[in-house]
């Protein structure tokens, strides 16, 4: 008994030890949790402290290929890695193009049929064809890839792909050899072949076969010689098959013959469907095995930016790393008087890229995103309609303004209006609403006045637009903005800021109609209107009926017609709605690509293109014809203004809005100014990683108290347990 006794005490107090062991354990990691150290940093020790950039994406992007991809999460990435010769400058506004890898800009010249050399202002009529001539500037270099690997023979390390080579590798990563080689104008020249071969599948394939010169042709050829093939060949050398619109002058020069004139081609010079393409990396990629383990163009870019992709697991993150081999940019040196002031020229002249490291990482959710975004772990951010009213507040004025949590935090918000219009049409082709006679006209002006799109932008945007006084966007050409840029249609220029007319302006312009307190006199009853849409649900359901309360304040009922898509686009193809809502983002930033939209040969119903309104106008399309190709001065300003005056009078539009784009970033995140045109960006941004981990550390700390509290519950509890055990043990041992 004695024994037992004994053994049960030793047990007891081993417990009691461990026990002890443990509580002592906790403690220590509570202490250490008070000494400076962030428990949920989700990135490596030591890494937020350097020139790395952290934000997220929300899903992977599909393609990677400059021929094949057209969508913005997409170009987020590859537009770091690949060079077009043009760029955007990064500070102008509005936007204005500048070299990139080109050695100025390119030497445009028109020419007559005869190859006789036009001035520039030479009509369109007269010009047959037109030549771009682009200079590269020598001393480029691509990233290191395997596709450029080379043996001490000369011979391709990686071509053919041996099979034990192939067995073993299962990233581009697993290659043990790089190389490199200088960019030559070769390389420009075949990726616009690339844009013209069919496997390919290219967004812009029909719509360059339009204005290259030899590009549909050199389609039908490339379709025949692939055909043609042996059955285990995969690649097809685009080499080999000349295009007659693209000629290589010598190394770092070649030339691109567009069909009559086309002067907004030379903004296709700065997207990445014409960045070059080495022919050594699309045959490597073409390799058998290669895309079964996802080492191809899509998942894996080569060009000569900043910056090349590293790591692509979509399902976790992406990783952008500084080329070893990049030529070297200067920050811009010029900027506006307010870039200076708010820091924006402070690395001027410096050599870029700034950041060494860019890590994206997968956040399909909005509040886990927002979340990290205040820990400090991402360096910028949107804003969600969840997380909207936390970070801003409009004043009296509507001017937008951080809340005082996020000016305690030093965050900053950028703002910028985007090269988008969201219009509500009219069917100029309609009897009522269409039309040129006077009632027609009359009838919609009073309607641009009704509908009041400032309340619009405070109820159904946060705030987030800018009420258009006609179509072009801030940032494009032939925008005015202040006092002469109003629309005398619909507002006055009054305390310094557009204000809408009065409604009774509205209801007077009604009865000059002929519908005296909005009543049709055909039926003595109120004048009925439709609006068609596709908008349906409980989401739209409000924005519904706000258009309805708006022609409410002219006594007009409106009628709303909602569809699903395919039936609404079906009803503007054949012309019969008659009010409806749309949008356009701008493609490049010319007054063309908004006008277009307004073009009689345009009109929906009869050539099936933009044109929805159906609307035209003779001096109107005279007019489009000329501005489309003069260049951008005082003329074409004269021009447009002409335009947007017939625009306002017609009112085929309610101009709608111009949707603003909001955005977040820390103070550590420095050259965060917004820009709508290009994606190119990242070489400029520049990151304080002292600041950024010293705010993560205030902004992190462990929140230990109800671990203490939970330990004393657990303790207490334990002791009416410890008590009734010694209390048998005693018992026992009687």
């Amino acid at each position: 008994m004695t024994g037992k006794l004994t053994q049960r005490c030793r047990v007891f107090k081993a417990r009691g030890l461990r026990s002890k062991l443990l509580l002592l354990a906790m403690a220590g990691v509570l202490l250490c949790g008070c000494g400076g150290e962030i428990w949920n940093d989700p990135y490596r020790e030591g890494q937020a402290a350097g020139d790395v950039f952290y934000s997220s994406f929300e899903e992977r992007p599909k393609h990677l290929d400059p021929a094949r991809s057209y969508s913005s999460n997409e170009w987020s990435f590859i537009s770091q890695v690949y060079e077009p010769p043009l760029q955007y400058h990064f500070l102008a506004r509005p936007y204005v193009l500048v070299p990139l890898t080109s050695d100025g800009m390119p030497e445009i010249t028109s020419y007559a049929a005869d190859g006789r050399a036009l001035s520039d202002d030479a009509p369109a009529a007269e010009v047959a064809y037109t030549d771009y001539v682009l200079r590269i500037r020598p001393g480029i270099r691509f990233q290191p890839h395997p596709a450029f690997a080379l043996e001490n023979d000369g011979r391709y390390a990686y071509w053919p792909l041996a099979g034990e080579v192939l067995d073993r590798v299962n990233a581009l990563g697993d290659f043990e050899q790089q190389g490199s080689r200088e960019l030559v104008a070769a390389d420009y020249i075949y990726q616009i072949k690339r844009l013209a071969y069919a496997p390919n599948h290219s967004p812009i394939a029909s719509l360059m076969a339009e204005h290259i010169r030899g590009f549909a042709d050199f389609a039908k050829r490339a379709k025949a010689a692939r055909e043609g093939l042996p059955a285990q060949a995969d690649w097809l050398d685009l080499r080999d098959l000349p295009m007659s619109g693209v000629e290589e002058i010598d190394r770092y020069t070649y030339r691109i013959r567009i069909e009559k004139k086309y002067p907004q081609f030379v903004y296709w010079l700065a997207m990445n469907f014409f960045a070059p393409m080495p022919w050594e990396v699309e045959r490597f990629y073409q390799q058998p095995g290669l895309n079964e383990k996802n080492i191809n163009l899509d998942w894996f870019p080569v060009g000569t930016g900043p910056f090349m992709l590293t790591e692509n697991n979509p399902n976790l993150r992406m990783v952008l790393v500084r080329n070893p081999n990049f030529h070297g940019e200067a920050y811009p040196e010029r900027g506006s008087d307010a870039d200076a002031a708010e820091g924006l020229l402070d690395d001027a002249g410096r050599t870029m890229p700034f950041i060494e490291r860019a890590v994206y990482s997968l956040e399909k959710e909005a509040i886990p995103r927002w979340n990290k975004f205040l820990q400090g772990y991402y360096d910028n951010s949107g804003i969600g309609s969840d997380s909207f009213d936390q970070a801003v507040q409009f004043g009296s004025g509507g001017e937008a303004s951080l809340t005082d949590e996020m000016r305690e935090r030093g965050i900053q918000l950028s703002t910028a209006v985007e090269t988008s219009v969201f219009y509500t049409g009219f069917n100029m082709l309609d009897p009522v609403v269409g039309g040129d006679s006077e009632r027609a006209r009359l009838l919609r002006q009073a309607i641009a006045i009704a509908v009041d799109f400032e309340e619009f932008i405070s109820i159904f945007r946060n705030g987030r637009g800018e009420a258009a006084q006609g179509p072009l966007p801030p940032g494009i050409f032939g925008h005015r903005a202040g006092a002469e840029g109003i629309n005398p249609i619909t507002h006055e220029w009054n305390n310094d800021r557009a204000q809408r007319r009065n409604i009774d302006d509205a209801r007077r312009l009604l009865a000059r109609a002929g519908y005296t307190d909005g009543r049709d006199p055909k039926t003595g009853g109120p004048l009925i209107l439709y609006y068609d849409t596709p908008a349906a649900g409980p989401d739209s359901k409000a924005m519904l009926q706000w258009y309805r309360k708006q022609l409410e304040k002219l006594g007009v009922e409106l009628v709303i017609r909602a569809t699903d898509y395919n039936r609404f686009q079906d009803k503007m193809l054949k012309g019969t709605a008659q009010i409806f809502t749309w949008g356009w983002n701008a493609d490049y930033p010319d007054p063309e690509n908004f006008f277009f939209l307004l073009y009689g040969p345009n009109g929906k119903v009869e050539t099936k293109g933009e044109n929805a309104a159906n609307f035209s106008n003779a001096e109107f399309d005279a007019l489009f014809v000329q501005m489309k190709d003069l260049p951008n001065g005082p003329v074409r300003q004269e021009v447009i203004d002409k335009m947007i005056g017939i625009l306002r009078v017609e009112s085929p539009w309610l101009f709608g809005f111009f949707p603003k784009a909001f955005s977040l970033h820390h103070a550590w995140y420095h050259n965060a100014k917004p820009h709508l045109m290009a994606n190119n960006t990242l070489k400029y941004k520049r990151i304080d990683g002292e600041a950024r981990v010293a705010a993560q550390r205030a902004w992190n700390h462990p929140v230990i108290w109800p671990v203490v509290l939970l330990l004393l519950v657990v303790a207490v509890s334990l002791i009416p347990a410890v008590r009734g055990f010694r209390a048998r043990e005693r018992s026992r041992a009687l």
